[in-house]
């Protein structure tokens, strides 16, 4: 499901804490994942989480932000209240944790939907960010993406997690999570949905987090989960189409233009045919590069 935001940098900020409310509503980070569930402790600081999102959304701080509020899961016994009191105008959508299968999914996007009626919003206003953090929720990656087609717009990768579950352990290459983090790529493409990787844990160590970046992009990642402000501007840069494939995309498309108005059907460039499925990229990196200089 395609959106008209950008998701290059999904930030968390413990709901319950004034100050990095506060700090994050002046932050770069392209969407702020409010957190309501495992950095909010004890138990009562939940509900001044949701008192919080609330607050700053009437005062105007979160003015023309996209919010997506983790929640607590299904089983947690908050999962109502959360959604309830935070299905409001100001907020995009809700980061659900720890899915398993489809079924989680479906499950909170009815919820939602009986929600939307009974306060009056239009059917499927608030959308699903599914956070991919056990074993069960990685061989399950397909019928996640695909359980609310019109809510889904992105799924997360969260590590920590994964690996208590998987019982394995983190080491310095990343081979312990090079898998899962392809299976979740792979998965959401196949949906039409948009992956996003996994927490850098090093936050000071900004040279590791290029490295992984650079495999991110490669493995199909849209955009990553961020914990700390300092690591937004080398995300940014690394999901931002750069100048020479905004060249590329628009050279191709000229080409493909051209050769439909002479009736080639075809367009080659340096030997190659001009194929769909360079074309379908040449698309996305313009329609991504609009979103970005309309929110300039």
């Amino acid at each position: 499901m395609k959106v008209d935001f950008l998701m290059r940098s999904l930030m968390f900020v413990p709901a319950h804490n004034d100050r990095l409310m506060n700090s994050a509503s002046r932050s770069s980070a392209d969407v702020l994942l409010l957190d309501i569930e495992d950095s909010v402790q004890p138990i009562e600081n939940k509900q001044v989480a949701r008192n919080n999102i609330i607050k700053y959304i009437q005062e105007g701080l979160f003015k023309d932000r996209i919010l997506f509020p983790r929640v607590n899961d299904r089983e947690s016994g908050q999962l109502l209240k959360d959604v309830y009191q935070l299905s409001i105008d100001g907020i995009t959508g809700f980061m659900y944790p720890k899915a398993h299968k489809g079924e989680d999914i479906y499950f909170i996007g009815k919820l939602l939907e009986t929600i939307e009626a009974e306060k009056g919003f239009p059917i499927g206003k608030f959308k699903i960010i599914p956070l991919i953090e056990t074993t069960s929720a990685v061989m399950n990656i397909q019928d996640i993406c695909s359980a609310c087609p019109n809510r889904i717009v992105a799924v997360a990768f969260g590590c920590e997690d994964f690996v208590t579950d998987l019982g394995g352990k983190h080491d310095s290459e990343g081979q312990s999570i090079f898998s899962p983090r392809a299976m979740i790529a792979m998965g959401a493409k196949a949906c039409d949905v948009v992956p996003i990787d996994t927490v850098h844990i090093k936050v000071h160590d900004l040279e590791d987090l290029e490295k992984n970046l650079i495999l991110s992009k490669k493995l199909g990642f849209e955009g990553m989960l961020v914990l700390n402000p300092k690591e937004l501007p080398l995300v940014h840069q690394y999901y931002t189409p750069s100048e020479e494939e905004v060249l590329w995309a628009t050279e191709m498309i000229r080409l493909s233009d051209e050769a439909i108005a002479e009736g080639k059907g075809v367009a080659v460039k340096d030997n190659k045919f001009i194929g769909p499925p360079m074309l379908k990229m040449a698309k996305e990196i313009l329609r991504k590069q609009q979103i970005i200089s309309n929110k300039k």
